[in-house]
C-alpha cells in the first residue's frame, strides 16, 4: 500500500482565530494543527459533494431541455408501488 506523502502548507490566521483554535484544542485535548486538518478535510468533503451535486443537476437540466423526462403520471404510478409486493423499477425517461 502506498504511503501518503505529507506536504506542509502555511495559513495566515488572524490572532482571534488562532486564539480560538488554542482554546478549542485545550478543551478537546487536541492540537490546533489537528483541528485545522480536520476542518480542512471536512470543508473539502462538503465542497466536493456540492460540486458533484451541481454537475449532476446541470446534466439533468440538459436532459430536461432535450425533452427527456419521466411524466407525472408514470412517476405517480411508480411511487404508488413503493412498499408493496408489486414494487417496480423506476420508469424510463420519455422523449
Amino acid at each position: 500500500m502506498a504511503k501518503n506523502h505529507q506536504v506542509s502548507k502555511v495559513v495566515k490566521l488572524d490572532s482571534s482565530i488562532a486564539d480560538r483554535l488554542e482554546r478549542l484544542g485545550e478543551i478537546k485535548d487536541r492540537s490546533p494543527h489537528w483541528l485545522m486538518k480536520e476542518a480542512i478535510v471536512h470543508y473539502l468533503d462538503e465542497e466536493e459533494y456540492n460540486e458533484q451535486i451541481n454537475r449532476e443537476t446541470l446534466a439533468s437540466w440538459e436532459e430536461i431541455k432535450e425533452g427527456k423526462m419521466v411524466s407525472h403520471e408514470a412517476m405517480v404510478k411508480w411511487l404508488n408501488t413503493w412498499g408493496t409486493d408489486e414494487e417496480t423499477d423506476r420508469p424510463p425517461c420519455e422523449e
